[in-house]
């Protein structure tokens, strides 16, 4: 597996540019918001999604100015996202720092990302970027439908296979999609090659969230075993489904009864954690990871070799060989 910075070499200016670009998205009249999104930037990742909009770009046809606009419009969009998220979920951490309502508390917070969003609106409105709007709204409205799926969901801890695909599609893989499909149609390529690139961002993020869901049942640097937090919060992963479709009556009865009235206890998570690992659950899912990242390079492969091609590619398997 490449380190990311040499997969970010291709459009390494592009990036700086960004960076800079980005800042400049959030300016505002009112102090207190500077202050937040000066905060905000601060915290910044690892750019794999500007990375994924302007890869998609050269390798479709070619990067320009549109393509800066579609990242900024993408990173407006997540920013908010991840801070509604906080919201929702009653976070106090993100990225090991404080998270925003844990500094300014949620109603704050709500219209700070409220703010981003329409930031992220006049941006391509101003600029009549009319194509890359519908793209980033669709994503919005099937994340907004994910999270209310994997939210009703855990209520009733009914979930299958085909639902878990489902919710991780529209929560995770769909705003990847959306990075890969406005990166090309920034670049002026067809519509055919634009679906081409959202069906190829869909398989990548699909590989990328069993990834992360798989980080549930890795050694705590701290303490020497997993984590457990998704069965803690009764999110319902692929390793813990693949347990369920393995187990008869009775041990499905158990299983549900530990994640709905035992999931506080650390000796009962861990026991449903090592039942996962005995029973094949965390191998069937490193399986499927597997066959989406293979499918998400085949379809990469039908277009033409390029240094932007080649670093999507690697951005792959980066997404399933991560360690956080």
């Amino acid at each position: 597996m490449k380190a990311l910075d040499e997969i970010k070499i291709p459009v390494k200016a592009h990036l700086s540019e960004f960076e800079s670009a980005f800042k400049q998205s959030m300016k505002s009249s009112v102090p207190l918001l500077n202050r937040i999104t000066h905060f905000l930037v601060k915290r910044k990742g690892k750019q794999i999604r500007p990375l994924f909009v302007f890869l998609s770009a050269g390798a479709a046809g070619a990067i320009n100015a549109s393509t800066q606009r579609a990242a900024i419009l993408i990173e407006l969009l997540h920013t908010a996202t991840l801070i509604h998220d906080d919201v929702v979920d009653d976070s106090n951490e993100r990225r090991g720092t404080f998270s925003l309502n844990a500094l300014w508390k949620n109603k704050i917070s709500v219209l700070v990302g409220d703010f981003l969003l329409s930031k992220g609106l006049l941006l391509s409105m101003d600029n009549s970027d009319y194509e890359l709007l519908r793209i980033v709204s669709n994503a919005t409205r099937e994340m907004s439908e994910g999270e209310l799926l994997q939210i009703e969901k855990a209520r009733r801890l009914d979930i299958e296979e085909s639902v878990y695909f489902e919710i991780i599609r529209k929560k995770t893989a769909s705003l990847i999609a959306s990075c890969c499909a406005s990166g090309a149609a920034s670049s002026g390529c067809s519509p055919g090659i634009v679906k081409k690139f959202h069906e190829f961002g869909e398989l990548t993020g699909i590989a990328f969230q069993i990834k992360d869901d798989l980080f549930d049942y890795n050694k705590n640097g701290d303490t020497g075993k997993p984590t457990g937090i998704d069965l803690k919060e009764k999110k319902l992963t692929l390793p813990i489904i693949y347990l369920l479709q393995q187990s008869d009556w009775m041990e499905k009865r158990r299983i549900i009864h530990i994640i709905k009235n035992q999931r506080n206890q650390p000796d009962k998570v861990n026991e449903l954690l090592e039942k996962v690992k005995t029973k094949g659950g965390i191998a069937y899912a490193e399986k499927r990871m597997m066959d989406y990242r293979e499918q998400a390079i085949d379809l990469l492969r039908t277009f033409p070799e390029s240094e932007y091609r080649n670093s999507l590619e690697q951005l792959v398997v980066y997404t399933t060989e991560r360690r956080k």
